[in-house]
């Protein structure tokens, strides 16, 4: 049987919630980081990113320890040069008054690409459901909007990686007992953090 290939990552995409209901959709505004009214850095569709203490959201600063981690980016919506509000699949560096879509319900769960590098595809074996990993910080494509965020191989029981794995998606699997693409859920997610930012 042929399987579909998975050529890149594409970041998160949201599929539904850790109890199995459907994922309905429902987002949150939240103001990108910015400097003097723009943005400092792009923001992609499917980046993960994390709450500051401005109440502000950015792209995670780090893959490995996001204990702030507030959702997934999934669409944003700048003011351009013409004084327009735009809709669109990423902000870029030095847009202004950009605000992000953000998908940020604690249970929902994600799909994503395993890579064994930067944008190496490669494939774990079932052992990978139930433990943590990272995210591996690749630079979104302007062209198409869209992220290529992307979990590590590397797995561990560490409880400050932001990522646990939930389940494998067969459809795209590779041989017997090897998946490239996981459902996964916010293991550091900021709203169950107690500590607040």
């Amino acid at each position: 049987m042929a399987y579909p290939t998975v050529s890149a990552p594409y970041g998160f995409q949201p599929i539904n919630r850790i109890g199995g209901n459907p994922y309905a959709g429902s987002t949150r505004l939240v103001p990108i980081v910015s400097s003097g009214g723009l943005t400092s850095a792009a923001m992609f569709d499917g980046d993960l990113v994390e709450l500051t203490s401005a109440g502000t959201c950015q792209v995670v600063s780090s893959g490995s320890a996001a204990p702030q981690a507030l959702g997934v980016c999934v669409g944003v919506q700048y003011t351009n040069s013409l004084g327009q509000t735009v809709p669109a699949q990423y902000a870029p560096a030095n847009s202004s008054n950009a605000v992000a879509y953000v998908v940020d319900d604690p249970t929902a769960l994600f799909k994503v690409v395993s890579v064994s590098g930067t944008t190496v595809v490669a494939s774990m074996g079932r052992t990978a459901v139930g433990q943590n990993t990272s995210v591996v910080l690749n630079a979104g494509v302007a062209a198409s909007g869209d992220s290529q965020q992307a979990i590590s191989t590397t797995t561990n029981t560490t409880n400050t990686l932001p990522i646990r794995i939930v389940d494998v998606v067969p459809e795209t699997a590779t041989g017997a007992d090897a998946y490239v693409e996981f459902v996964v859920k916010i293991n550091t997610h900021t709203y169950n953090n107690t500590t607040g930012v």
